[in-house]
């Protein structure tokens, strides 16, 4: 299949989500809709299922959409390693060779993250300099945004792995939040030298030394995430994946106790009718459907992960992300940093790779 096009298109799988393949193709219609979507999209998937629903979204013949046959499906219950070895004609495995093979810019999939991890990392490679990828999670703030690095992708790394993160997510940043140089945290129990494991204190050293290749601003504590003191805070994945679950786990508590409280008080249900467009507000900026996807990054290729029940609008903020990351030539700029940082680290006899 030739698209015919300079621009590498994206890759979206079609088949991963929770909410089954409609779901992802009208997100896929929203998305073509909006002028800050460049290029054209290639749906890989089931085509006896993904074409009739391109039909229905007015998207057959549309220059801009190709599709790819895919006859198989990684499921969300699958074992990772197991699914890549028997089923070779999934739709997520197709739609990541697509990158592999320079026929596709960036891949777009809600399916089943280990599998997405191990794919990338078996069919892509780690780039040059980078040992090992990271999940880059944009997290809501009151009137910001800002990037968590590592999301789960690496439980236990060492400081070469969270420097590597800095980078990562500092590059990742600048895109997505459109700060020219963001401020770069690294997550620990408190903010003097010293405060930590000895990683941390490791890596906080590493970090001091390549500041400039990063705005590193050192260390930072759990309470000053939310009051956009760093565009960019750097954890190990576990300690990323608890805090992401956590108050994900929070935030639906917040939300069930809330609407359980108003329930069966009319006096406060016609104060909640008042404040509707309160909550829809807060809702939109807690939950930004327009950032939709978290990238695996350090790949060689972009790869971005969307929770399995997104919804069309989260599809397609993700699309567009996507897109956006594979137009600003995210990977070259992420080369040229690690490489700055590993000449600035062994300049002070510090290896950045160990």
């Amino acid at each position: 299949m030739d698209t015919g096009e300079t621009q590498l298109p994206l890759a979206l799988d079609a088949m991963g989500g929770d909410l089954g393949s409609g779901e992802v193709i009208a997100g896929l219609a929203i998305a073509l809709k909006d002028k800050r979507v460049q290029g054209s999209v290639i749906v890989v998937g089931d085509e006896q299922v993904t074409k009739p629903l391109l039909a229905r979204e007015g998207l057959s013949g549309n220059p801009r959409v190709h599709t790819l046959h895919a006859s198989e499906i990684i499921h969300m219950h699958d074992k990772p390693v197991q699914a890549l070895r028997q089923k070779k004609d999934a739709s997520m495995v197709r739609a990541i060779e697509l990158v592999r093979d320079k026929r596709a810019g960036a891949v777009v999939s809600l399916g089943n993250t280990g599998a997405m991890m191990a794919c990338g990392t078996l069919r892509l490679r780690p780039m040059e300099g980078v040992e090992r990828p990271a999940i880059a999670t944009v997290m809501p703030t009151r009137g910001a945004r800002w990037i968590l690095i590592d999301g789960g992708a690496n439980p236990d790394p060492d400081p070469t792995h969270l420097v590597h993160n800095a980078i990562l997510g500092s590059n990742y940043a600048k895109i997505v939040l459109n700060i020219a140089k963001p401020r770069v945290g690294l997550l620990s129990i408190g903010t003097e030298e010293g405060k930590g494991t000895p990683r941390t204190t490791l890596t906080d050293q590493m970090l001091r030394k390549i500041d400039g290749v990063v705005d590193y601003l050192g260390l930072i504590e759990g309470f000053q995430m939310f009051s956009r003191h760093a565009d960019v805070i750097v954890c190990d994945g576990f300690t990323g994946n608890v805090l992401l679950k956590s108050l994900e786990s929070c935030y639906e508590m917040l939300k069930t106790s809330i609407v359980s409280e108003i329930k069966g008080h009319p006096i406060r249900m016609l104060g909640a009718l008042l404040m509707r467009g309160t909550f829809s507000s807060l809702k939109k900026e807690l939950s930004p459907a327009d950032l939709g996807g978290a990238p695996f990054l350090g790949l060689n290729g972009l790869i971005f992960k969307a929770h399995g029940s997104s919804s069309r609008d989260y599809v397609a903020g993700a699309i567009r992300i996507a897109q956006k990351a594979s137009a600003d030539h995210i990977n070259e700029k992420i080369a040229k940093d690690i490489a700055a940082a590993r000449e600035r680290l062994e300049n002070g006899d510090e290896l950045l790779e160990e």
